[in-house]
């Protein structure tokens, strides 16, 4: 006979979380690093007192704002490499809406977690109760369902023993290679307070590992002679190089080849900075050496990416006649695009089966030397726009003042606007992770509760946010949280009084400059936004500092503060590095009663005919 403990569902799911383990470095842990809790009706009574009763297995960290805590987890599972997770629960309502954005960001990102929001009543006889959205045409509507387009897999717990399969079914997309993302367990909020007589089985500990799917033989044939017959031979090492912990493997296989290795955001860290054959950023935001050699290759092995438009210059950026790509890729989705030579498979496995069959390949000696040549104009240019100023600083000038005080061993977090693209090209990262940019969906406000994520993941480990005063005040309250946790972050603050990345790609497309920077918005008074005084009312060790000097004293000062420190630097928004770079598809408006967007949408319309289709 079946040998059942009778449950609640809420207490079911907390006690499952804390029976699932992975192995690290050799080493048994629990997959789920935590759960993060903002309570409400729709939680509190239920899944709140579940986690209560597991709180010494499975810690719960309390936060400030649904969509934050969401993005915190997030990064946690990034900085893991997605061998670890997080949960994050909400109320009914606007708490479960809240993570919406950041259930959008995990599913453009492929990272996994775990969102348990509160739903509604289940047996309906209260409805409509507080918070809820009622459909006239539709009874089974509920305000969750807007996690169903943004969740890899959504389920709502309408009864307590479907938690069963729906548990099961979660943790298989989570730990997935190819389908790893968002899940959405809606928890209906009178379900989670039923009980129910589960199997004890369903509560045995189980232990997961990454799965690394091998490459199929007549894919492997066809990538292995595309790469024999090139002569100019590059790699674009994405996301999953890290993901699937294949950075040696990719790094011998570089040199043992003569191919010269670009990075996408997500990839960037793939390979040491100072590796001869690391050409640094690629696409849009790329440095020159990628770029030139991107134009010129013949065979483009993809490890990893999903080729986003940013990484193929808005697939404007290969030019060579006839030039084949390679999709080595756990997602065969992602395999195949603009008719490339799918190799379907783990990033790390599908590289060894590569080195298996190309022994005794290399690059024509040309094409390194060329690299290599172009990588050291590169550095100069890097260089003289990080070099210290007297002037008002760019964004460059801060990241050179960040590398000289706290060096590349620091991990690094970004988001959004014009830093991004800034430190894609000028980060000189080091070991694999230590550069953490969220710009597959680029959501301002991830920064803060990204580096909280991060730090929880690497406790040990020096955090520095860098973001802008737009990110800033979309959403800073995680700095509280940082310093309630005790887990310190160093925050650097550039104030440019407004939206400059915009407005800079306002001006390029012809626009006049409008409703970016403050001072071109619609105002009666012009803010004046004391960054430091606010981080210091939540608790940080608040610094403003007048110059690019003082900002590296204040970035060596912080080493030593105990708790969050946040230092606010002005900048200029009207400064990019103009080195490196490519073109970027952003429609301009056919018909325009201005000159200068009628001027812009011909040079559009120039770079339109280097498209690949």
């Amino acid at each position: 006979m079946t040998k059942t403990i009778r449950l609640t569902m809420a207490q079911a799911l907390a006690r499952y979380m804390t029976r699932q383990m992975t192995v690290i470095d050799g080493k048994k842990v629990p997959i789920f690093g935590g759960v993060f809790a903002i309570f409400g009706h729709g939680n509190v009574a239920g899944f709140g007192e579940a986690l209560y009763q597991v709180r010494d297995e499975l810690p719960t960290y309390r936060a400030h704002n649904e969509q934050s805590m969401a993005h915190a987890a997030i990064a946690f599972a990034k900085a893991s490499f997605r061998r670890r997770f997080m949960a994050a629960t909400s109320s009914i309502g606007p708490g479960a809406t809240n993570m919406v954005t950041a259930a959008a960001l995990a599913h453009v990102n492929r990272l996994p977690v775990l969102l348990l929001p509160g739903d509604v009543f289940a047996n309906r006889t209260p409805d409509p109760v507080l918070q809820q959205v009622e459909s006239f045409g539709d009874g089974t509507v509920s305000a969750n369902d807007a996690f169903r387009p943004v969740s890899r897999y959504f389920d709502r717990i309408t009864r307590p023993e479907q938690i069963i399969p729906a548990l099961n079914r979660a943790m298989q997309v989570l730990t997935d290679p190819a389908d790893c993302g968002p899940v959405t367990l809606a928890l209906c909020q009178d379900v989670q307070a039923e009980a129910f007589d589960y199997p004890e089985s369903f509560f045995a500990e189980r232990v997961w590992t990454p799965r690394r799917p091998q490459p199929d033989a007549d894919e492997l044939d066809a990538a292995v002679a595309a790469l024999q017959a090139a002569e100019k031979p590059v790699i674009i090492a994405g996301g999953g190089v890290l993901y699937s912990e294949a950075a040696e493997t990719l790094k011998a296989f570089a040199e043992t080849h003569g191919i010269p290795v670009m990075e996408t955001n997500s990839g960037k860290s793939s390979l040491p900075h100072d590796h001869p054959l690391n050409m640094g950023s690629v696409g849009v935001t790329g440095s020159s050496a990628s770029n030139l050699l991107a134009e010129q290759a013949d065979v483009v092995l993809a490890v990893g990416s999903r080729l986003q438009d940013f990484t193929t210059g808005s697939w404007a950026l290969f030019k060579a006649e006839g030039v084949k790509i390679v999709g080595l890729n756990a997602q065969v989705f992602d395999a195949g695009k603009h008719r490339g030579l799918p190799l379907v498979a783990d990033a790390r496995a599908g590289l060894e089966a590569l080195e298996a069959r190309l022994k005794g390949w290399k690059s024509p000696d040309s094409w390194v030397s060329t690299a290599k040549a172009a990588k050291v104009d590169w550095l100069k240019a890097a260089k003289a726009v990080t070099d210290p100023t007297n002037a008002l600083p760019s964004d460059a000038h801060v990241i050179g003042a960040v590398l000289r005080a706290r060096g590349s061993g620091a991990t690094v977090v970004c988001a959004s606007g014009g830093l991004p693209g800034e430190l894609h090209k000028l980060w000189q990262a080091g070991a694999p992770g230590s550069y953490h940019m969220e710009y597959g969906f680029s959501t301002m406000g991830y920064e803060i509760a990204g580096g909280l994520g991060v730090k929880l993941a690497k406790p040990d480990g020096d955090v520095i946010v860098l973001l802008g005063d737009g990110s800033y005040m979309m959403m800073n309250s995680e700095i509280a949280t940082s310093v309630m946790l005790g887990q310190k972050l160093t925050i650097v603050v550039l104030d440019n009084r407004g939206f400059g990345c915009i407005n800079r790609l306002q001006m390029a497309t012809g626009g006049a400059n409008f409703n970016n920077l403050l001072k071109d918005a619609k105002h009666e008074v012009l803010p004046e936004i004391d960054f430091a005084a606010h981080a210091a009312a939540m608790g940080a060790v608040a610094r403003k500092v007048a110059s690019i000097a003082e900002l590296e004293r204040a970035l060596k000062e912080a080493e030593a503060d105990t708790k969050t420190s946040v230092i606010v630097i002005d900048t200029d928004p009207l400064i990019s590095t103009e080195a490196g770079g490519h073109w970027w598809d952003v429609a301009v408006p056919e018909v325009s009663v201005r000159p200068t967007v009628n001027a812009a949408r011909k040079k559009y319309e120039d770079a339109l005919k280097g498209q690949r289709l």
